[in-house]
């Protein structure tokens, strides 16, 4: 039995996550699912002053994406609509433990594991990496007010802390299919040599089934 896609694009801040998660949404027709960003009351401070914001900022996008992924499984994966998102939930863990002080990140990952246990997970994730320089251009690029004061040394750590943990991910979730793509080589936008290869990779995938149950 195979289970319905649910993939999870993947990737540091800037790296085009949610573009492509809306061309993979449209060329297959799934669902799409983009996280909840701009909406977060403390994103600005927190990128003005991390230490001091971050339990909050944290925890706001835990509440939020835990109940973004319970309506997805109600209103989509339930009535078998395949969906793509912009994220996976286990990112919360990436920035959780390289912002949060010691006791902080103890009562968050106790929460998360809670919140966590029995969501709609993706059985599919597509990993977007790519150079300090091609995070800082795109971020410029899209002039976010809220992260106009993202500082190029947290950035560099934090592509850093995603490799890492996506090394970890595939080593835990064998089952799971991971598809490393290079964010500075391929343009998916304006290439569509490049959006055929993402798109076939994908296919492949999908053609076996995903992940099977």
């Amino acid at each position: 039995m195979h289970e319905l896609p649910f993939i999870a694009v993947e990737g540091p801040i800037g790296v085009g996550k949610t573009s492509l998660a809306k061309r993979i949404a449209d060329h297959f027709q799934y669902e799409l699912l983009k996280e909840i960003v701009e909406e977060n009351p403390f994103l600005g401070k927190f990128y003005e002053n991390i230490e001091e914001w971050s339990f909050q900022l944290e925890m706001f996008f835990l509440t939020n994406r835990y109940k973004q992924l319970n309506d997805i499984r109600k209103d989509y994966l339930s009535q078998n609509q395949p969906v793509v998102a912009d994220y996976h939930i286990a990112k919360n863990m990436i920035f959780a433990q390289r912002t949060l002080a010691a006791s902080e990140f103890d009562k968050y990952s106790k929460i998360f594991s809670i919140l966590t246990e029995d969501i709609a997970l993706p059985n599919m994730v597509i990993y977007l990496d790519g150079s300090l320089e091609t995070l800082l251009a795109r971020i410029e690029k899209r002039a976010r007010e809220a992260e106009q004061n993202i500082q190029p040394d947290y950035l560099k750590q934090l592509a850093s802390d995603y490799r890492a943990f996506m090394d970890r991910f595939e080593k835990e979730n064998p089952h799971i299919p991971v598809l490393r793509l290079n964010g500075d080589k391929l343009d998916f936008v304006k290439n569509e040599q490049d959006w055929k290869y993402i798109c076939d990779r994908i296919s492949s995938h999908l053609d076996k089934g995903v992940a099977s149950s």
